[in-house]
């Protein structure tokens, strides 16, 4: 009895070697379906590194610097030429939908430079990690680092609190690792090859997989939803908010709210808004007043020309209230011999 049971000891050893630090998931993924042979092929494929641990945030923030350098009238130029490089798939959606071109563009701008930045990231791995927030040696080593760092929260609120914060990554990006596996089905691609952000956001609008499959359309008709091309990216992104409660004439607040369901970020919403009004009415331009012929003498050869001119979001009329609490992106960087995620969520 001894030797079978080290026998299977060493077999389930050997099989988690095999799924290199992956087999939490690759459970998962097989129970609800997806093929285990395809499954061990992408989680054993050096394009993937193995899962060596995730640290986790319990209370993740997000500054409103993170957007001052797109909260500027440079910014709404770009979204402005956005709009007349796209102007028939922006006035087809907005006459579908029923969401202002404005909105969307200032959103594609914001989110990829309107194509420009869409990502070079496997967007997979990036999703399976946070999907693993709550396997239970990386949840444990979590509770233990928080339980020594926290200064705040005794040692049995940080536990539940931990638990229920892995609990929340996991339910809430496990999902997407499940849309990625049927977005490649469906596009007949490797999954590994789909690219993205860091935080697994892929396409010109940014959406995460089950946002493709939930609200991707097929704006120019050939059989295929690819984000990747303005004529669908564009009508996606519209789909979206429309679904997300946009209406004609819908409240300052109701946008927000609508937005907050794209990403849930007062700093994104800000910046966003600001945009959208910058271009529907745009302010003018400042007069300067005449300079003393002394004073251009001196200022001779120091030229202003490049220089961003940032919004005052504080004191602009345009802009609104922050509201709620922050959201947005995923960034992973070495810890240790862990890596250290501080993750806000990706809503869209």
């Amino acid at each position: 009895m001894g030797l079978v049971a080290a026998l299977i000891a060493t077999r389930e050893a050997h099989a988690r070697d095999a799924e290199r630090g992956w087999g939490y998931l690759v459970e998962k993924l097989v129970h609800d379906g997806v093929p285990r042979d395809r499954v061990l092929e992408v989680f054993r494929d050096e394009r993937v590194e193995p899962f060596d641990g995730l640290y986790f945030s319990l209370e993740p923030r997000e500054s409103h610097s993170l957007y001052s350098r797109l909260h500027t009238y440079e910014t709404a130029g770009r979204v402005q030429r956005c709009l007349d490089e796209h102007r028939a798939a922006f006035d087809a959606a907005e006459r579908r939908y029923g969401v202002p071109s404005h909105v969307v563009a200032s959103i594609i701008q914001v989110e990829s430079g309107c194509g420009r930045n869409t990502g070079r990231s496997r967007i997979l791995p990036a999703l399976a990690r946070l999907a693993m927030a709550a396997e239970p040696e990386n949840l444990a080593l979590n509770i233990e680092r928080h339980t020594v760092l926290n200064r705040v929260r005794g040692p049995g609120n940080v536990s539940s609190f931990a638990r229920w914060r892995a609990e929340s990554l996991e339910n809430m990006f496990y999902p997407e690792v499940l849309a990625t596996f049927a977005i490649a089905e469906r596009m007949h691609v490797d999954p590994l090859e789909i690219r993205g952000s860091g935080s697994g956001a892929f396409g010109i609008p940014q959406f995460l997989p089950r946002s493709y499959l939930w609200f991707g359309v097929d704006g120019d008709g050939d059989g295929h939803v690819s984000l990747y091309h303005p004529e669908d990216a564009i009508p996606s992104c519209a789909h979206y908010l429309q679904q997300f409660g946009w209406r004609p004439d819908i409240s300052r607040t109701e946008r927000r709210n609508v937005i907050w369901g794209y990403n849930h970020s007062d700093a994104y919403i800000d910046t966003v808004l600001w945009l959208a009004d910058e271009v529907e009415s745009p302010s003018p331009e400042p007069q300067s007043e005449p300079v003393p012929l002394a004073k251009k003498s001196q200022s001779r050869g120091r030229s202003s020309r490049g220089k961003v001119v940032h919004a005052k979001s504080t004191s602009s009329s345009k802009t609104t209230s922050r509201a709620k609490t922050t959201k947005a992106s995923t960034r992973t960087t070495k810890s240790s011999s862990k890596k250290k995620t501080t993750t806000t969520h990706a809503h869209r």
